[in-house]
């Protein structure tokens, strides 16, 4: 194995970690929040991150045993408003807030983490895959950041329209 190689297995090492990490935190996320629509928000982010988590196992298998990065095709964000009628006030809006905004952290985090992966991988299949995953965690902070803005704004759970 080369120096890059290693570089490259530490790099996804440490990718993986912050995706395990991700996730625990929006399944403890779940359990803080009173309101459905938030915990329904945090199990899909859950899922989400244990995805990506997925996904790089996945390319890590593979550069180990075929030397090649895998072509990943992304995943949709699919987040919905809440229906009519669902309350979507925020009995503990300081604790939500508190969360959000680490979540908004580790969202930035790891698109930087992936920016870099991007621009340090010379595959286009790797080149593509870092990227994509960079835009999904960009999508994630968005979402999370209209939804910080709606419960610190307005005290709901909601999603601009």
């Amino acid at each position: 194995m080369s120096e890059q190689d290693i570089s490259v297995f530490d790099a996804l090492q440490i990718a993986k970690d912050a995706e395990l990490k991700s996730a625990a935190f929006y399944a403890d996320a779940i359990t803080k929040t009173t309101n459905p629509w938030g915990r329904n928000l945090f199990q899909l982010l859950t899922e989400f991150e244990n995805h990506h988590y997925q996904k790089l196992s996945a390319l890590e298998d593979s550069l180990r045993e075929k030397g090649a990065f895998i072509r990943y095709e992304g995943k949709k964000v699919t987040v919905s408003a809440p229906s009519a009628g669902l309350d979507t006030r925020e009995e503990n809006p300081k604790s939500v807030l508190a969360i959000l905004n680490m979540a908004l952290e580790i969202e930035v985090d790891a698109k930087k983490r992936y920016i870099t992966l991007a621009h340090q991988t010379a595959d286009p299949d790797g080149k593509a895959m870092f990227e994509t995953l960079a835009e999904e965690e960009s999508k994630h902070w968005t979402l999370l950041n209209n939804v910080f803005w709606s419960v610190n704004n307005q005290g709901l759970w909601s999603l601009p329209k």
